[in-house]
């Protein structure tokens, strides 16, 4: 899952970085709010962390424009402002949580961990057609048969489990997965691509892993798939 912390105070966006990190999670910073407003608009985030006093905009204001948006994530507010008119405005905006700083990581980690239980439930089991992957005990398998995948090929099957039917670049698998930015040059995701091929469709007479021209890749049921652009 993938978090954005708006925070300009370094010492404490290293901080929650580094933490959220350690703890699995991929996560972007922005230091104002005009950065983070573009940030949020142009990346799928499943959760905020947001610092009230920025240098450009209130942080109030960008909470409003965040959830003026047709689809936003739970927004938990991170400030030193810790009078109760604060925290009562902060939520009638529209945050989920509103924390004080000083704040005990773990306390946050808490909280970040409710929201997003809250906020995007996980199914414990994703299916497509005979493939089975199970989420909680990371086992997946096929027509009943166990397919034994590394820890990188099981976290790309499982994001495209989460979005059957959707193409998705080798930019959005890379972001997700590795979190890393995308250069551009390197053929990595072409290659678990190809691991993932071998273990899920070498041998089935139906194939779920798709090309889509141009774009990247897509796992759906080859039925939903007869009108698409794909390839092999």
């Amino acid at each position: 899952m993938r978090i954005l912390v708006i925070e300009d105070e370094k010492r404490i966006a290293d901080f929650v970085c580094r933490g959220l990190e350690s703890a699995g999670y991929a996560v972007d910073v922005a230091n104002d709010g005009n950065s983070s407003l573009n940030l949020s608009r142009d990346t799928a985030y499943d959760l905020i962390i947001l610092d009230l006093g920025l240098p450009d905009i209130d942080g109030l204001e960008v909470l409003d424009r965040v959830r003026n948006r047709k689809v936003a994530p739970p927004v938990l507010i991170l400030s030193a402002r810790n009078a109760v008119d604060d925290r009562v405005k902060g939520l009638e905006l529209g945050a989920d949580d509103y924390m004080v700083k000083p704040f005990a990581f773990v306390e946050l980690l808490a909280r970040v961990r409710a929201l997003l239980r809250r906020g995007q439930p996980i199914p414990e089991r994703l299916q497509i057609g005979d493939l089975l992957l199970d989420c909680i005990r990371r086992k997946v398998t096929r027509a009943g048969t166990s397919i034994e995948l590394a820890p990188k090929e099981f976290s790309i099957l499982e994001y495209m489990m989460r979005n059957p039917g959707r193409p998705l670049s080798r930019t959005m698998i890379v972001e997700h997965v590795w979190d890393m930015d995308y250069d551009g040059l390197t053929n990595i995701v072409d290659v678990y691509i190809r691991h993932l091929r071998s273990k899920i469709d070498d041998g089935q007479a139906v194939r779920l892993i798709h090309t889509v021209r141009g774009i990247g890749y897509m796992l759906e049921l080859p039925e939903r798939t007869a009108d698409k652009a794909l390839e092999r």
